[in-house]
């Protein structure tokens, strides 16, 4: 029963990330195309603008099981 709910909150975590990584790429496409006579810097702040989105959300994602796991008794 607990793996199921692990496994659950697992598939919610994902889905979240997903979505924040979505949203960074929609953000990262407007800005692209509002930035076409910036060139190359605009770019370079997309990138590290959308990476730092990523990894917070990968960060969030991996203390989220790991805290639900703590609690469960399986870490």
């Amino acid at each position: 029963m607990a793996s199921k709910s692990l496994q659950d909150l697992k598939q919610q975590v994902q889905g979240v990330a997903q979505e924040a990584v979505t949203a960074a790429g929609s953000s990262a496409q407007q800005v692209v195309d509002q930035a076409t006579e910036a060139g190359q810097k605009a770019m370079d702040q997309v990138a590290k603008a959308t990476q730092e989105t990523i990894d917070k959300t990968a960060n969030q994602a991996s203390e989220t099981f790991s805290g639900f796991g703590k609690k469960l008794g399986l870490i």
